[in-house]
Order: C-alpha cells, then structure tokens, then sequence
C-alpha cells in the first residue's frame, strides 16, 4: 500500500473513536516495532482491548490485524515513509531532535506527492502575472505570509503581507482583477481570512490559497493548492505544516523567476550585490 497506509491514518484519525485513535498514534509513532507484535502486545501499548484493535485494522479495510501487519511491513520495505513524531519524558535530544526531522521530511514527501502541479502552473503563472500580490496568514501563517512577502517583492512584483484582520479587510477592498492574493492556512478554518478571500474576490482578485482540502478556506478560493497534514494536538508536537507552506513558497517563488526570464536575473543579482556592504568577509570576523 506504499505511503498511502500512513497518510490513511492521518487523514482518518478525526474520524475514529477515541480509542481507536490511541491504536493510530502508537502505530504512527512506532511502525518497526509494531510489525513484530501479537495483538495482545499491541492492545496492551496502546491501552485499549484486543477487539478494539480489529475494529481499527477494518477501519482501514484490512481483513485483520495479520492483514494489517503484512501492510504496514510492506511500506516500511519501501522506505518510503518516516515515523509521527512522538516525545517522551526520558528521551534524550539526539532521540528527540531526530524524531522531529524525520516527522518533517515524512510531511513534506507526502505534500510533494499529493500536490496538484496543473494546480500550481496556474497559481504560478497567476502570480507572474499580477500587478500587486497581497499575501494573508495570521499565527504560524502569519510568520509564513512575511516571509512569502520577503521571497516575492524582489521579484520586481508589489508585495505586502497582513496578519491583522483589519488590515487584510483593508487590502481586499482595495484590490482590483489583475491583483492577487495568497491566502495561508494551516486549519483553513479562521473565519476572518476566509472572510478577507471573499472581500477580494468580489473585488475582482484571484486568491491562491494554501490550505487542507475539504476546508472553508478551500471552498473560497480561486485556485487552492492543498496542504494536507496530520498535526497531534500534543504540547511538544512540531507543526509541520508550517515548514510545507514554507517550501510551497519557495515553489511558488522559483517557478515566477523562471516564468518572468533572464530580464529578472540582473535584478536579482543587484538585490545580492547590495547586501555585500553588510557582511563581513568570508574567512574574516562574525
């Protein structure tokens, strides 16, 4: 089943009952040493009874846990997928840190997989296009839309990022069709931004929104590129959605530089030279 198996159990997690879902997170977090369990051992680890453990495993529409290790076997073979990330009291910071990283690349690999590339070259050439681009986000988002705003204004394009209700309200109210706006939401779900896109459109703007599908934000948008992570609601879990947003805009940025042509690659060039007075020497003092 490759890397559909986890990304499955995530997409689902919401949707099972509670017990089930300490069945997903154990299996998340520790995928070697589930597929050398007997069910007992697993319903013990994850505090829950061993019919609890079946229900989960047709949940998924394997015909048992047995049917369910083989599975999980496979796409460990593949090495295709990294574990959730998981903390405990006792670990140390080489087990933790590591933990993280490799919860990251798993999301990331599974956004690049999932991502809709007709969906982007339009989004792309949207952008490459637009007399002003606005960028929205509030929270971690918000951190995204700055640096989205910082990556595009040197690309000779008029760029602001908001992270205040009113003044996104604002913005959109003074847009005009030509005029873009990126949209950045990690749940989709904040009524003010999904409020903001709808201002803009009816002003005549293209919103790109980075987003879950499925999501109020998703139905809004004119072009929504969807951003589909998993984050526990545990105090010490990573947000990793925020890091996929991050490269999404990179993605965006790169593909308008190579969309706009050589013209660009001058102005670039002198937005790097103008930063050389503000550095030491390479070798010298830090």
């Amino acid at each position: 089943m490759s890397r559909a198996l986890f990304d499955e159990l995530r997409h689902r997690m919401e949707h099972f009952r509670r017990s089930e879902q300490k069945v997903a997170r154990f299996v998340l977090r520790n995928p070697d040493e589930v597929i050398h369990m007997r069910i007992v051992d697993l319903a013990t680890e994850a505090k829950v009874s061993e019919p609890t453990v079946v229900r989960f495993c047709r949940a998924l529409g394997c015909g048992g846990f047995q049917d369910f290790k083989l599975q999980l076997a496979q796409m460990l073979a593949t090495g295709s997928q990294f574990a959730q990330f998981s903390m405990n009291d006792s670990d140390s910071i080489a087990e933790f840190s590591h933990s993280i990283f490799d919860s990251t690349v798993g999301t990331l690999l599974s956004v690049r997989d999932r991502i809709d590339h007709q969906a982007l070259g339009r989004a792309v050439n949207a952008l490459a296009g637009a007399n002003r681009v606005e960028f929205y986000g509030f929270g971690a988002s918000g951190a995204v839309a700055a640096d989205a705003q910082h990556k595009f204004f040197r690309l000779q394009i008029s760029t602001s990022s908001y992270s205040d209700p009113h003044m996104q309200n604002m913005s959109a109210a003074t847009l005009s069709p030509g005029d873009v706006v990126v949209a950045i939401s990690q749940t989709g779900r904040t009524r003010a931004l999904v409020a903001s896109v709808r201002l803009a459109r009816e002003a005549g703007a293209t919103v790109i929104g980075l987003c879950p599908s499925g999501s109020p934000l998703a139905t809004e948008v004119t072009l929504p590129l969807y951003v589909d992570v998993f984050e526990d609601t545990e105090i010490y879990t990573p947000m990793s959605s925020r890091i996929a947003h991050l490269v999404l805009v990179d993605v965006l940025a790169v593909g308008v530089a190579k969309t706009r042509g050589p013209q660009l690659a001058e102005q670039l060039q002198a937005v790097k030279k103008s930063l050389h007075p503000l550095r030491f020497p390479d070798g010298g003092a830090r």
